[in-house]
């Protein structure tokens, strides 16, 4: 029976190549799974959900099973069971004569999603704010600073980046974990999107701006039912620009 100490080395071994495996794929060096000692059919599934919530694998991107198989040093049959999982999750579409590809966007269940983060975000932000530290104050205010910079200048994927982190800034200092879990569950799903979403509304970033410096003083002012209602709003502002911006390219078609 190996010692403890042996034990905690194996663990700690372990750990630092799923660290490397990661860190290789977000890098987008491909990692042939067959070199570590891990689970090729779970390895397989979270590189692939991965490229595909990130963007590497666009929407209608075709899904070749070998072509997978022979990147990831694996057989074709666990990249098969990987894709079935995200075909159940909603990722991925199996189509006659084509195979698999990544599932196309949906804007009904995007606009679906973008009122359910509103409402989730809305209590979670509320809940942070008495949590909210002096350090959590200043990163908040920079990433508002360079948000606004980037606006001007008209990088919109950097700007819908930096929104994330500033979001993330405050939410991470919610108490109810449970809640975190169900926002972050439904991020995931609109992160295929979100980058080009300010992209489409370059109007929306400029908004954006002034909407998180009111919050912001919503936070430091520390009243939960308003920062509740402000922080939906907020988050409801896109969703609502989107709608006018498809309702004139649809009048201008008709």
């Amino acid at each position: 029976m190996r010692s403890p100490s042996s034990r905690r080395s194996s663990a700690s071994r372990s750990e630092a190549q799923n660290h490397r495996i990661t860190a290789r794929i977000s890098d987008g060096v491909p990692a042939p799974l067959r070199s570590y000692g891990v689970n090729k059919q779970e390895r397989t599934y979270t590189v692939l959900r991965d490229r595909i919530h990130s963007g590497a694998f666009g929407p209608q991107a075709r899904l070749n099973i070998d072509a997978l198989a022979r990147e990831l040093g694996v057989s074709a049959i666990p990249v098969r069971e990987a894709l079935r999982r995200l075909e159940a999750e909603g990722w991925v579409k199996f189509q006659p004569n084509v195979g698999a590809i990544v599932a196309p966007l949906d804007a009904t269940a995007w606009e679906q999603q973008m009122v359910a983060v509103a409402i989730l975000e809305g209590v979670a932000t509320a809940e942070a704010a008495p949590h909210l530290r002096p350090a959590d104050f200043a990163k908040v205010r920079k990433l508002a600073a360079e948000m606004e910079q980037i606006a001007a200048e008209g990088d919109m994927t950097k700007f819908s980046r930096l929104n994330r982190r500033l979001h993330t800034v405050i939410l991470a200092r919610c108490p109810n974990a449970y809640l975190l879990e169900l926002l972050e569950q439904t991020n995931q799903r609109l992160d295929r999107i979100r980058d080009t979403m300010f992209t489409y509304l370059p109007e929306r970033s400029k908004r954006a701006v002034a909407e998180h410096e009111h919050l912001i003083r919503l936070l430091e002012d520390g009243d939960p039912a308003e920062i509740e209602r402000y922080a939906r709003w907020h988050k409801l502002q896109t969703v609502e620009a989107y709608r006018a911006a498809h309702e004139e390219v649809a009048a201008a078609e008709s």
